[in-house]
């Protein structure tokens, strides 16, 4: 055998591994600082307990470490891949070991040895940089005191959540899991380039994507003609429906599926949101959720060509509906398949579907953004069409200010909105024309008379600022619109005349055209806009940008000097001055503790927190009362899961909304939320 001489890699139990030998792990100055957030130590902790119900075959691989040896009185060994990892399995162990330290001594010993040094009981085997090495040392220690301020580090806020979910009567169990870790130990010697290495083990081509993720996924684990079978009887099938647009799909299908907004500020969001809803696949599950999996690639392919569907009417409203991009997809496909299986009548679907246009056109017209608004769709269709309607109609913007937005305003999607308000989507094309152009020539003329060059500069900017509005626009045949390109209202008449479309031909009636003339028909085609694309329902509300609270989002850093997320919150019609997710969570707990404690003490009994008996462990706690507890040391994504999660047991998140501060909105846009 030829061995590397620069590089000892083996396979081995990564507790044994911390706990054997005298050296110290040490973190390199050059290291970034410790940013595991507390659902990476969500799935840490599920994979854990995971692996502890398996027989002793099943083992967790936890990936590489990558690490150097120094010599001398107190060898280190010198971390340069793998600090994130090692640095929360030791706030794991630290949480467990301080839990059962009174109830089970003998575990209590064992823990230690993985966290401190056999030599000096105060003495960490974990070291970080020096600039944080004093928090982390008084976390895994525990030595702070009641007195001794916030804590506010991530490993004040990781060992917090982990210490809330461990109970002592499961802590024999999850050091099972624990002892069931394995990694790959890299150790490099003198004549090995770290950096160098470092980056192979790191930047090997492209990362997987999330559709590869979810596919490797769904194979592993299972026998090879069992991954043959399902290869090619589903999976290949739905890559043949979906196309490029896989990813797409299962973002589109787990948001229909959880009735959540899927996040994809994060490389694997799709992913991982994909592993919560189907956390074991096992071969017969597997058969029966691929085969819907399949089921729905099919829908998604009617939708990406709305042609294939054989219902004319269905057909050319997908059509419509794609007009407007993936936006409600989910909420189509849904709908789509229930009338395919017969457990929704044609007329039903069809009008869903132009609820759904009438939604998206008017809010694109109002300028309201058109994203995360699908989850709370469907969310509302689970309690029946009536649901669905009231809450369509209260996002949808009024007839009122459809029709001031249509005057003044660009219009978009111009081909498809004047296609339907003259009558003709669909058939011989037909070009978008501009009666007072977009930028007209000296001798331009509305009325024959005078030519633009002896309007008033305010008559110019006048006409410009109303050249793209509804009223100012209609549909012209090909070939008639190259004669009427540029040329002056009273050559352009004759031209309309000529025309098959209704709406154009009956410009020829006029004598002129200009400012007025535009003015009076956008009033009136505004009116038929409205009828086409009707308001839903009779709810008056006009939400104006309030997103539920259960599609709110979490902030990924904040300016400095901005200290407000949300402008507020519309707490079941209460108007609260709520600036961010900590201040919600405090009021959200303290209020349904008044109102609806029940609830909180059955969601906080199934999450293990944030609601205790005692302060079990230093740090942020308010009093609910004299012998309960609320801890405030988690971070804004805990929070406002949490705050999500109490109100739907309360079942009343429905009624809970926030409105996103100008710097929030903009934020939320930029992460990608």
């Amino acid at each position: 055998m030829v061995r590397a001489t620069n590089v000892d890699a083996t396979a081995v139990n990564t507790i044994r591994w911390l706990s054997a030998g005298d050296w110290t792990i040490v973190v390199p100055v050059y290291q970034r600082q410790y940013r595991w957030d507390i659902g990476a130590c969500e799935q840490l902790l599920s994979d854990i307990r995971e692996v502890a119900d398996l027989d002793d075959r099943h083992m967790h691989f936890i990936g590489s470490i990558l690490s150097s040896t120094t010599a001398g009185d107190q060898p280190e060994l010198v971390l340069i891949d793998g600090q994130q990892r090692i640095t929360t399995i030791m706030l794991l162990v630290a949480a467990l070991q301080h839990t059962v330290r009174e109830s089970d001594p003998g575990l209590a010993a064992e823990l230690a040895r993985v966290l401190v040094q056999p030599h000096d009981a105060d003495a960490t085997k974990l070291r970080p940089h020096r600039a944080w090495a004093e928090v982390f040392e008084d976390v895994v220690l525990d030595r702070r005191g009641e007195g001794d301020g916030a804590r506010d580090s991530r490993f004040d806020d990781n060992y917090a959540f982990f210490r809330s979910q461990i109970s002592a009567d499961e802590a024999p169990h999850i050091w099972r899991g624990l002892q069931k870790l394995e990694h790959v130990a890299i150790t490099l010697r003198a004549g090995a380039n770290a950096q160098q290495i470092f980056e192979s083990l790191n930047s090997t081509g492209e990362p997987l994507r999330d559709h590869e993720l979810i596919h490797n996924y769904v194979l592993m684990g299972l026998s090879h003609d069992e991954q043959r079978e399902v290869e090619a009887e589903y999976w290949l099938p739905i890559e043949r429906n979906t196309g490029d647009s896989i990813a797409e799909f299962w973002r589109q299908y787990l948001i229909m599926t959880t009735g959540r907004e899927v996040v994809v500020a994060r490389s694997r969001g799709v992913y991982d949101t994909f592993r919560q809803v189907f956390p074991r696949l096992e071969i017969d599950d597997l058969r029966s959720h691929a085969a819907e999996w399949r089921g729905y690639s099919a829908i998604y392919r009617v939708l990406l060509e709305p042609e294939r569907e054989t219902d004319a009417a269905v057909s050319r409203h997908l059509g419509h509906l794609g007009v407007f991009g993936t936006a409600v997809r989910p909420l189509v496909m849904r709908v789509y398949r229930d009338w395919r299986e017969g457990a929704l009548e044609r007329a039903d679907l069809i009008r869903t579907l132009e609820h759904l246009q009438a939604l998206l056109l008017r809010r694109t017209v109002a300028g309201l953004d058109n994203d995360r608004l699908v989850a709370r769709l469907i969310r509302a269709r689970e309690g029946g069409e009536a649901d669905l309607v009231t809450a369509i109609s209260r996002i949808t913007p009024s007839d009122e200010r459809i029709r001031a937005a249509l005057k003044y305003s660009e219009l978009p999607h111009a081909a498809y909105v004047l296609g339907r308000l003259a009558g003709v989507d669909g058939g011989a094309p037909l070009d978008v024309e501009h009666i007072v152009p977009l930028s007209p020539s000296e001798s331009w003329s509305g009325d024959g008379v005078r030519a633009w060059s002896e309007y008033s500069e305010d008559e110019q900017n006048s006409h410009r600022a109303l050249a793209t509005t509804l009223g100012n626009l209609t549909l012209l045949e090909e070939e008639l619109s190259l004669r009427a390109f540029d040329a002056s209202f009273p050559e352009k008449r004759a031209v309309y005349g000529r025309s098959a479309v209704g709406l154009t031909s009956d410009l020829a009636q006029r004598e002129s055209w200009g400012t007025a003339a535009i003015a009076e028909r956008s009033a009136t085609l505004g009116q038929r806009f409205v009828e086409i694309w009707a308001r839903p329902g009779a709810t008056l509300i006009d939400d104006d940008g309030l997103t539920p609270i259960l599609d709110a989002v979490h902030r990924r850093g904040w300016p400095r000097g901005w200290e407000r997320e949300w402008d507020y919150v519309e707490y079941r019609g209460e108007h609260w001055e709520v600036p961010d997710v900590k201040y919600l969570f405090n009021r959200v707990f303290k209020r349904l503790w008044a109102d609806a404690r029940p609830a909180v003490v059955a969601y906080s009994a199934r999450r293990g927190g944030p609601v205790y008996t005692a302060q079990s462990w230093n740090g942020q706690w308010d009093r609910l009362d004299d012998d309960t507890w609320l801890y405030m040391g988690w971070d804004s994504s805990y929070m406002l899961s949490a705050v999500q999660g109490l109100l739907e047991e309360a079942g009343i998140a429905a009624e809970v909304f926030v409105k996103y501060s100008y710097i929030g909105t903009a934020m939320n846009k930029v992460s990608g939320r």
